[in-house]
């Protein structure tokens, strides 16, 4: 950046005008609205409640997934309870709802829930808030709920340990953000000239690029992503995470984006990457609808098992979690410990279970017995 030449794409003379092939994105345009189209399509048979369950599944791993992607693990099942108790969904016993969960919950119903509404500075300084109740992140104070002001040096991406630390991207100087801001809010409002996929795709891209905050950019400019994906979806709930799935492919995101950070402002190749990213959320979503659909039969022929005694609050539950993907294999120790209840109750809940027909010992030996589902 010494050098006088243009390294970034904010540096180019004719900064911001975004261009794109429309043409090559056509395919994929057409593409994503026919998956669009089935995945809506099947929603609108299965009824409201388990819309709402579908929407539970996609925000919940929205929710862990665009955490993850910066590197911090959150609590699966204290995010589901925070979603489930603002969606109204019944889903038994929850769990403690930690303050940083509650934040990320927070942005993320705001970016989908009010998505027609405008967005404002003062709209990202309370998502920003909210990532950041403490004020630090790790043992780092912040400027929360503001511009960054690069007290300690301009904001770059880097990766590395300090001697061999190599710089992916530096965004624009401090100074600029408040002029900077201001034009990438007003194209945020303004009427879309562009196929409203294509305004999600720019608007992310846009905004992580400007890097406006001292920590959270990628967060924030994913749920910037998913307001207007709302908007193209024309509803406030949300069946499938674009997050999750860049979670997935993120060597890809991040090679892609730095070769677009570094490159023209001809960005076509970034929405080629964006729109087939998104297409394949979008058709993963079946398969967490499958997964809905599969507990809710479950259910229904299993509701009345016990013979006029219903399944106890541990069974239910441990049950809920085989169905949800139970990760390694279901001894009785273990449910003992997620049930916090002794060995004998474990052993007994599991025994009626298996006469029941709900459970069955699952195959190959080893030091103790594991247990799935039946069916």
């Amino acid at each position: 950046m010494n050098s006088g030449e243009n390294l970034y794409i904010w540096q180019a003379g004719d900064w911001p005008n975004w261009r794109y092939d429309l043409s090559a994105l056509t395919g994929l345009l057409t593409e994503v609205s026919r998956t669009q189209g089935v995945l809506l399509g099947r929603l609108a048979d299965v009824g409201l409640a388990l819309r709402d369950r579908a929407s539970l599944a996609a925000l919940t791993e929205d929710v862990v997934k665009t955490s993850e992607l910066e590197g911090e693990v959150l609590n699966l099942e204290s995010v589901r309870s925070s979603i489930a108790r603002r969606l109204g969904v019944e889903i038994g016993a929850v769990a403690a709802v930690d303050r940083d969960v509650e934040g990320v919950v927070e942005m993320v119903f705001d970016a989908t829930s009010r998505s027609v509404e405008a967005l404002t500075a003062e709209r990202l300084f309370g998502w920003h808030a909210a990532l950041f109740p403490t004020g630090y992140s790790g043992m780092s104070k912040l400027a929360v709920g503001q511009w960054r002001n690069d007290a300690v040096g301009p904001m770059q991406v880097i990766s590395g340990p300090m001697e061999r630390r190599k710089v992916h991207f530096q965004a624009p100087p401090a100074a600029m953000l408040p002029a900077e801001t201001s034009r990438f809010l007003a194209w945020a409002n303004e009427q879309a000239s562009e196929p409203m996929l294509i305004k999600a795709g720019l608007a992310h891209l846009w905004f992580v690029t400007l890097h406006p905050f001292d920590d959270g950019n990628g967060r924030i400019a994913r749920a910037v992503g998913d307001l207007f994906l709302a908007r193209a979806d024309g509803s406030t709930q949300r069946f499938y995470s674009l997050s999750a799935q860049i979670q997935r492919e993120r060597r890809d995101y991040y090679d892609v984006l730095e070769r677009t950070q570094k490159g023209t402002l001809d960005v076509t190749g970034w929405l080629e990457w964006f729109l087939g990213t998104l297409g394949r959320a979008i058709a993963s979503a079946q398969t967490t609808l499958d997964a809905v659909l599969i507990k809710a039969r479950f259910w229904q022929r299993w509701a009345g098992a016990g013979q006029g005694q219903p399944l106890n609050e541990r069974q239910v539950k441990l049950l809920n979690r085989l169905l949800d993907g139970f990760e390694g294999r279901l001894t009785s120790s273990k449910w003992g410990s997620i049930a916090k209840c002794s060995p004998d109750t474990a052993l007994r809940d599991i025994k009626q279970l298996l006469e029941l027909g709900v459970l069955k010992k699952s195959p190959g030996g080893g030091r103790s017995t594991g247990y799935e589902l039946a069916d």
